[in-house]
């Protein structure tokens, strides 16, 4: 019996991945097999930066509290441990926007924990 190949089912699994690479350069957009190792690269890349993304975010703003507190004569560890020990429930990225966008209202918070 000859056999049977789903040719079907093969072309829509490369149509597929062909169009998850549209927009890459020279070959990687229309070979097969280039265009289907670029793509499970860029999987990759797109699943390890979804947890890298939340680290980022967080030295951002811990960057720009320390700038926020060092206005005001403090450190950032200081600042953040007279926080908690004042029970402000404020995260990180609240106090960050406050930080960069509210001064005075940041102002307001230093001069409370102080």
């Amino acid at each position: 019996m000859p056999r049977s190949v789903n040719s079907v089912a093969s072309r829509a699994r490369r149509k597929k991945v062909l169009k998850q690479a549209k927009g890459y350069f020279g070959r990687r957009k229309n070979v097969w097999t280039v265009a289907k190792n670029a793509v499970e690269k860029a999987m990759l890349y797109a699943y390890r930066d979804r947890r890298n993304k939340k680290r980022t975010f967080r030295a951002l703003w811990i960057t720009r509290i320390n700038a926020g507190a060092r206005l005001h004569g403090m450190s950032y560890s200081q600042f953040m441990g007279k926080v908690k020990a004042n029970n402000i429930e404020l995260n990180r990225k609240v106090l960050a926007d406050l930080a960069m966008n509210h001064p005075e209202a940041f102002k307001a918070i230093v001069d409370k924990v102080k």
